[in-house]
């Protein structure tokens, strides 16, 4: 008698739970649904589905991910039950063998999203911004992890306040270019906010990050690096940075290294900073290499990478 009563109150238990875990169905953009659960094991789901106003009254026949389902699913409303990472692409079509009418992608997402697995988290996190410049375009790069290099991205969103800033996807789909309509002169009263979907088979993870674009301009490589007299170095502000410089000022660190040492090296034998695109070396050996990257004055954001000579 206890049995089948613990029995009884799991099943109450468990509808309850289902129920839920239905609720919890979220359109993330056209013929997308994505699924949040706590966990992917023992998740269950009724997802309902349309294939449109126009097939009210059509013969539809629905496939998942291209295969014909068993039992087989049929009519314009219908109910598919998600188990667990079993989402996919459920299309639907005149008959079973018929012409093609319109589709939506599930997918599974864990809430909370704490378990990433497809992108690699990198120093600085799983998303790298930068810009050149402040006006207004800046670049949004990922790397996939090994095991999840087939990812495709879904939607890449990225706004500042309330206003939408367009981005264009890379074509190999580890980063995006966008395109910020802030004016250079005026003072960044609001961050960026930037978040990509991305999904493995049906799993989905979502990646943000938050930035002012003065925390991500890094100058370009320094141009038209000469030495002349034999120990004059002087160098030109990089092409795509703002003009005029006095407004827009760049500060310069100058590094002499040991022949042979990269320009990252600890091994160095002067470290200076300096607001000239001029340096005159007075050390006495000539073994050396001479190093010199860029850092917005004001700002203090990242340094270009290194130009050098030798």
């Amino acid at each position: 008698m206890h049995t089948f009563l613990l029995m009884v109150v799991w099943a109450i238990l468990s509808g309850a739970r289902s129920d839920t875990q239905q609720a919890d169905v979220e359109t993330l953009m056209d013929n997308v649904v994505v699924l949040r659960v706590p966990s992917f094991t023992g998740s269950m789901i009724h997802v309902p589905l349309t294939c449109g106003e126009a097939f009210q009254n059509e013969p539809v026949f629905w496939k998942k991910n291209g295969q014909e389902l068993n039992p087989p699913l049929q009519g314009n409303q219908v109910q598919v039950l998600v188990e667990e990472m079993k989402g996919g692409n459920y299309t639907c079509h005149l008959s079973p063998s018929g012409e093609y009418l319109n589709h939506t992608m599930i997918l599974i997402q864990l809430n909370p999203d704490n378990r990433t697995v497809i992108l690699e988290n990198r120093e600085g996190g799983h998303i790298h911004c930068s810009a050149p410049n402040y006006t207004g375009f800046f670049h949004c790069s990922w790397k996939r992890t090994a095991l999840r290099s087939d990812a495709s991205v879904v939607l890449v969103k990225a706004e500042r306040f309330t206003e939408d800033i367009p981005c264009e996807l890379d074509a190999d789909a580890s980063g995006v270019r966008c395109q910020d309509a802030h004016c250079p002169y005026k003072e960044e009263q609001h961050r960026i906010s930037f978040t990509v979907y991305i999904r493995s088979h049906a799993r989905l993870e979502t990646y943000t990050k938050s930035f002012y674009l003065r925390e991500i301009v890094r100058p370009s490589k320094l141009p038209n690096l000469h030495i002349s007299d034999g120990k004059v170095f002087s160098w030109d502000y990089p092409d795509t940075w703002e003009k005029p410089c006095s407004f827009f000022g760049l500060q310069f660190e100058v590094k002499l290294v040991h022949s042979g040492h990269p320009c990252n090296s600890d091994n160095q034998i002067i470290n200076i900073t300096t607001d000239t695109t001029k340096y005159e070396v007075g050390v006495k050996t000539k073994k050396y290499v001479f190093c010199v990257r860029a850092q917005d004055k004001f700002t203090r954001g990242p340094w270009s990478h290194w130009s050098q000579c030798t």
